[in-house]
């Protein structure tokens, strides 16, 4: 039986700790629960705002319609053959639970985006990526539900339009569908990705000589927590902008004024900057404006200190994209939706 409540505020159901109110709460434990909702026509008029694990959202005001939280759980084997697995994860799951469920199993491909924060339903919309992945890698299909007709659809790989931290569920699809389930193609031969960042280092420095799944996962996991704060105990939501793609003839213009700026080939023609570099060297890593700011170890990370809103770290990460903007003439890009 579906509860419907009232002036709820969302605080505990949002990375950033923001305090706002929502005029009507429902949480979904099962697809049959969103069938039930469509049967309350009082609430078919209503905005709704989908909230899976509330790690990439920032709520700049009280929402006056019906936040609607998926919490469907459930990792079932649904297809095995010799060189692969399938798992169908409902949406509710958390992500880095997966990915420990799949460390234990010796089930490769996601080991890279360990301690990622958030659900499993959110990760396709987000197209989740870390140290050389992205869950396109192992993505196969996903359920939804549509908002408007309650009518249940699959998505495909090519359905989802997946691209750099984007998918259609970001652009015009946005909001038009609940995810329920994701089901991944997982390897059970696995290829290692310790390119990547501090990842071989790491490893190195943990004594690993032969790279297994467990030990990548392990790896990633301590090279998170020395960088990035723990939501449960500083407010954030993770890396705050996308990583900034740029022409190589304009990369090779800047290096003239900054030869030591970092880059990560695309392609022939573009390259990848790190925005926590750009923003780091702007100034504003470890600055503070109020209750808000950016990390001091981390200046891609934007951080509640308590009490903040989220027109201050709106109107933060403005600031941040114009000193980058100035300086470097490159428009950085939120990861986060504001609400």
């Amino acid at each position: 039986m579906l509860t419907i409540q009232s002036n709820i505020s969302l605080k505990p159901y949002n990375t950033f700790g923001i305090d706002a109110l929502s005029r009507y709460f429902i949480e979904i434990n099962a697809e049959e629960d969103l069938q039930t909702l469509y049967q309350l026509a009082e609430l078919q008029r209503l905005d709704k705002l989908i909230l899976g694990g509330g790690s990439n959202i920032v709520l700049t005001q009280d929402f006056g319609g019906l936040t609607i939280k998926i919490s469907i759980k459930g990792i079932e084997q649904i297809r095995e053959d010799n060189a692969h697995v399938w798992l169908k994860v409902g949406a509710g799951e958390s992500w880095h639970g997966l990915v420990l469920h799949c460390v234990e199993r010796g089930y490769g491909g996601i080991e890279n985006l360990a301690l990622i924060p958030g659900t499993v339903g959110a990760a396709p919309i987000q197209n989740i990526g870390a140290y050389g992945v992205e869950l396109k890698d192992t993505f196969q299909e996903l359920c939804a539900v549509e908002v408007a007709t309650g009518q249940k659809l699959v998505f495909s790989k090519t359905d989802c339009q997946f691209g750099y931290r984007d998918s259609i569920f970001k652009q015009h699809a946005k909001e038009r569908y609940f995810i329920t389930s994701v089901t991944l193609r997982l390897n059970k031969t696995p290829v290692f990705r310790t390119e990547y960042g501090d990842i071989q280092k790491t490893l190195e420095q943990m004594g690993v000589k032969e790279p297994s799944i467990r030990a990548i996962s392990e790896a990633v996991i301590k090279i998170r927590r020395s960088k990035l704060p723990d939501p449960a105990e500083l407010g954030n939501a993770g890396s705050f902008f996308k990583n900034p793609e740029i022409l190589k003839i304009d990369h090779a213009a800047l290096q003239t004024d900054y030869p030591e700026m970092p880059s990560y080939p695309i392609d022939t023609t573009t390259v990848k900057i790190p925005a926590g570099w750009l923003i780091e060297q702007c100034g504003w890593k470890g600055k503070r404006l109020g209750n808000v700011g950016v990390h001091a170890r981390q200046a891609l990370v934007l951080v509640n200190y308590g009490g903040g809103t989220g027109l201050e770290i709106r109107q933060l990460s403005e600031k941040i994209q114009q000193s980058v903007q100035a300086r470097f003439g490159i428009k950085l890009q939120p990861e986060v939706n504001f609400v």
